[in-house]
């Protein structure tokens, strides 16, 4: 393999998208309004609540929703505390796979549709390396921002939630297991699904737009699993976590080797010509 050709493609990849605005700009603000600003907004909301005697039914509703195990290390909080806490921790989780799926789809999209709307497409398919090896480059491209954004908000993350709980509650119970196999274990499984998707759709479009929209759809299913933890169907806990990884990275897995089964650089040039 051309590691240093692969490489190059990785970096080129990486500084293209960081310079161009329509993909920097959701990589600044998704993490912030999901990893900073709902669950300070949810602290602020629930804490003014129950000072103001207002938490209600809808938070005894989702204390109910606790698993005992977890209860158990509530013991002594108040209604409104441990729904808090029980949403932070576990019930807003699947938000979190977003990040690292929406990152590597952005970053991907802008990988074969970028270099045909920017009219590079040429170049790139001229450097010395193998269809495959393209391929990879591309993958890795949206694969490693995916992965690094998705561990620097999982610290942001925990810091945030941290000082929320200790605020409205006096605990603290981040991090834990179960966020650290869906920071480590889920969350690039999910990046790696994201960006085989989105680089198999950019590599048959013409545009950046064309191939996010499309390749976005990929979220649907964790827009799916985050209406199943609020609706109580579903609750994700270590079990379902590692099965879930595991899911992801066979899914990951099979996209790469379809695409590295049909991929060719001279009928993606023959289809610009």
């Amino acid at each position: 393999m051309n590691r240093r050709a692969v490489w190059a493609i990785v970096r080129k990849d990486v500084m293209v998208a960081l310079r161009t605005k329509a993909v920097a700009l959701p990589l600044v603000i998704v993490p912030l309004i999901l990893l900073v600003g709902l669950p300070l907004l949810l602290g602020g909301i629930i804490m003014m609540a129950e000072r103001s005697g207002m938490a209600g039914s809808d938070i005894s509703e989702i204390q109910r929703m606790i698993p005992p195990a977890m209860l158990a290390t509530l013991g002594g909080l108040s209604a409104a505390q441990a729904g808090l806490v029980f949403m932070l921790v576990y019930l807003f989780a699947p938000m979190y796979l977003i990040l690292p799926i929406m990152v590597s789809s952005v970053v991907a999209a802008d990988s074969f549709a970028g270099e045909k709307e920017r009219k590079t497409f040429e170049a790139l398919a001229y450097t010395p390396t193998t269809d495959r090896e393209l391929l990879l480059a591309k993958m890795l491209g949206g694969w490693i921002p995916g992965v690094l954004v998705g561990l620097i908000g999982f610290v942001v993350y925990t810091v945030v939630v941290n000082l929320v709980t200790w605020q409205a509650a006096g605990v603290m119970l981040m991090p834990n297991l179960f966020w650290l196999l869906l920071a480590f274990w889920v969350g690039p499984a999910a990046a790696a699904v994201g960006l085989g998707v989105t680089v198999l759709v950019s590599a048959r479009v013409n545009t950046f737009q064309e191939a996010y929209q499309l390749g976005s759809l990929v979220i649907l299913p964790v827009v799916f699993l985050m209406l199943g933890q609020v609706s109580g169907l579903v609750l994700l806990n270590i079990g379902i976590v590692l099965v879930l990884g595991l899911v992801f990275w066979l899914i990951a897995a099979l996209l790469y080797w379809a695409g590295a089964a049909t991929f060719r650089r001279s009928e993606l040039m023959s289809r610009l010509s």
